[in-house]
């Protein structure tokens, strides 16, 4: 099998993409999120359907009320389009949300639909569909240790201007 290193280049690119997004959602950084969309790009998130940047700021809006979330993206499968400036893919996800409170965590499960588009040498979501597979909570409970000596989940959140790392 003969690997073409841009492909491979491309395909980096666009999981680039999907992890700016989580990354931007968990650390509500309207910043880091908006740059995995393109200006006009948009959103399906059942709720909420219309410009992704717009879906931005409802995010931004609406994510504070979580102490953390985390989106954790798993087999990403992308597939190019004839001519390779388009590409289309699906993101399995599981989204943890932790109350402020000990309340029970939400676990969102699900499945991202997504078309890019590349622009020069950068990949973005052009269209995105989020599609529901189920929801549940699970008990928080405490582990044997002491878990106040880590740095909590909103340690770094809003991380305006924060470079990545400690």
């Amino acid at each position: 099998m003969r690997v073409d290193p841009e492909e491979l280049a491309d395909r980096e690119a666009i999981r680039e993409v999907a992890y700016r997004y989580a990354r931007g959602v968990d650390r509500l950084d309207a910043e880091i999120m908006r740059s995995a969309y393109w200006p006009e790009a948009t959103d399906d998130h059942g709720r909420f359907s219309g410009n992704g940047w717009e879906f931005v700021d409802r995010v931004m809006a609406t994510h504070g009320r979580w102490r953390a979330t985390m989106h954790c993206n798993m087999n990403h499968s992308i597939e190019f389009d004839a001519g390779a400036l388009t590409a289309r893919g699906e993101i399995s996800n599981l989204t943890y949300l932790l109350p402020d409170d000990d309340g029970p965590w939400s676990l969102w499960i699900g499945r991202y639909l997504d078309r890019y588009e590349k622009r020069g040498d950068h990949w973005r979501i052009i269209h995105r569909v989020c599609v529901h597979e189920g929801t549940t909570t699970l008990p928080s409970a405490p582990m044997a240790m002491d878990p106040s000596v880590f740095r909590q989940g909103s340690f770094d959140r809003p991380a305006q201007g924060r470079v990545l790392g400690p």
